[in-house]
């Protein structure tokens, strides 16, 4: 037999092709694929025999929407709901733990399956017309170049398959990306069209941000302790900002050329010889603060989208500028942590064994605490003992990550 061309107008004599056990070529916006019948285990052994394809390698299905996730997984985690939401129709697979009613041949006898919704309306309309999940790799011979035309395919397979749906070329020509959520940390098991980091940027943003901010010797560290006891990836801006001093070759290359030899032979940064370059001056010190909030925000981001994949739901960023650096506009909450004055002077000087009039001078040199209430999601107040402070964090902060976000934060955010 020669394999039929069916072209926009003909979906449903595809539809009654699959049906019926038949294979048909498909087009995404990656590259065709061979489809069958995902249900039908002589249809997904027909697939393996046309290919070539080695049965230790298991298939993924082509489904309509995130709504069959439901039928072909035993549980959908949240991050794969997130990121159809996302990305389908796109080029990404996502693998979860199969349901008892895909067949053992599609699994490879394993125990998951992949799933993808594929960017193309001649094919998402097929996939409507069939109800059917569709077993479907890319339609080439093991081993071969994937196909991006429907006359490639035909040079492939012509005769050996029953139709080819002719959707033109495919316009990406890569395959899909492919993450397994089966279990963590997440992992993407081949890098295909979707670029990592914009996955792991989506999963970043979904997860709960709290910010703190506040003075010296408010009481931050007691804070972020009560965080980190409740399982959030705790991140200090102002230790970013030090280690990147040191490795950042970048960030260390824009600090030279704007304000000159600030790095000691040792490679440290003199950090004396560079503030007096800046507090001074209002241009220099806007120039500093866009450097290092440049480099400090890229290296958070970083950590944020690493512990996404970790399987990380909740994280905090404490920063004494962050409204400044914009770090404000990941968080779900941003608590504001205060102090009595003389509470916060008295700390400092224990803390750094320097002089009352030192220590003053710094408290008084900062925001005032009517600046914290104004801006902050909500301000804490350290006035008593740490163990009376740490149980007031533990709870404001259990209520922050019980609500969680309350606006679906753009993955660009993370990027």
């Amino acid at each position: 037999m020669r394999t039929e061309i069916i072209t926009a107008g003909g979906i449903s004599r595809a539809a009654e092709i699959i049906r019926r056990g038949g294979l048909v070529a498909v087009p995404t916006e990656t590259v065709y694929g061979l489809a069958g019948n995902g249900l039908d285990a002589q249809a997904v052994e027909r697939i393996y025999a046309v290919k070539g394809r080695p049965e230790v390698k298991p298939l993924s299905l082509m489904v309509h929407d995130a709504a069959a996730m439901e039928r072909c997984w035993k549980q959908v985690p949240t991050a794969a709901g997130s990121l159809a939401e996302e990305f389908w129709p796109g080029p990404l697979t996502i693998i979860g733990e199969s349901a008892d009613a895909i067949p053992e041949l599609v699994r490879a006898g394993g125990k998951t399956v992949g799933l993808r919704c594929p960017a193309h309306p001649l094919t998402l309309e097929l996939l409507e017309k069939c109800g059917l999940p569709l077993a479907a790799p890319s339609a080439n011979p093991s081993g071969k170049p994937s196909p991006k035309t429907a006359r490639e395919v035909l040079e492939y397979f012509d005769g050996a398959i029953d139709a080819v749906i002719d959707g033109g070329e495919c316009g990406l020509g890569l395959e899909s990306t492919i993450i397994t959520l089966s279990g963590v940390p997440y992992k993407i098991l081949r890098q295909g069209a979707l670029p990592e980091n914009e996955i792991s940027a989506r999963l970043a943003a979904d997860m709960c941000i709290i910010g703190l901010t506040g003075g010296s010797g408010t009481g931050k560290t007691t804070a972020l302790a009560a965080l980190r006891e409740l399982g959030a990836l705790c991140i200090d801006a102002d230790e970013v900002y030090h280690e990147l001093t040191l490795t950042s070759e970048g960030m260390r290359a824009e600090l030279a050329e704007r304000f000159g030899s600030v790095f000691a032979p040792d490679g440290q940064l003199e950090r004396k010889a560079l503030g007096a370059r800046v507090f001074a001056d209002p241009d220099a010190l806007n120039d500093l603060n866009g450097i290092t909030h440049k480099y400090v925000n890229l290296e958070i981001f970083r950590r944020l989208r690493e512990y996404a994949m970790s399987g990380g739901t909740v994280a905090a960023i404490d920063a004494i500028g962050i409204f400044e650096a914009g770090i404000d506009r990941i968080c779900s909450a941003v608590f504001g942590i205060l102090a009595p004055r003389e509470l916060r002077i008295e700390r400092i000087m224990a803390r750094e064994g320097i002089s009352r009039e030192y220590a003053a001078g710094r408290v008084d040199a900062q925001r005032s605490d009517e600046y914290y209430t104004n801006v902050c999601t909500a301000c804490l107040v350290n006035a008593g003992t740490r163990e009376q402070f740490s149980a007031s964090c533990m709870a404001a902060f259990t209520e922050a990550i019980r609500n969680g976000r309350k606006e679906r934060l753009p993955r660009r955010a993370l990027l």
